[in-house]
């Protein structure tokens, strides 16, 4: 399965999906009014970018203990929407076989702490730095 949070993660997470021939998944960041409090996983995320905190929430329907889950989000700069993600597939039981970023901020911890944890992390496009108005990219 493929594992993102809403909203900005759901087009390349659907796409991952769809090239993978697998079920795409979303955590929301607002309970919502159907799933009652046993029947969830929850975590907390911080968004450094929009500085505000949320719970995130799926449904223990959707994310089993032999399932294999790829987590798939658009930015990493810190890191904490994919250490969340993977709370909720660690919660589960599942497996988190890896972690896909669209866009990497190379010059923020995020990759860093996710390896550290031992996860292992693959990005399309790994900027190096941004100064002076001028983007460099790793190599």
């Amino acid at each position: 399965k493929v594992l993102t949070i809403e909203s900005s993660g759901i087009a390349p997470a659907l796409m991952v999906a769809y090239r993978l021939n697998v079920p795409m998944l979303f955590a929301k960041k607002a309970l919502p009014n159907t799933l009652k409090s046993d029947d969830k996983y929850e975590t907390l995320v911080h968004s450094y970018t929009k500085k505000t905190t949320n719970n995130v929430f799926i449904s223990k329907e959707y994310l089993k203990p032999d399932d294999k889950v790829l987590i798939i989000d658009d930015f990493l700069a810190n890191g904490e929407a994919a250490f969340g993600l993977a709370d909720l597939i660690s919660q589960s039981g599942a497996e988190n076989v890896g972690i896909g970023i669209c866009v990497e901020k190379s010059f923020q911890p995020g990759r860093k702490r996710l390896e550290a944890s031992g996860y292992d992390v693959y990005s399309i496009c790994r900027i190096k730095s941004l100064t002076e108005g001028k983007v460099e990219f790793h190599e």
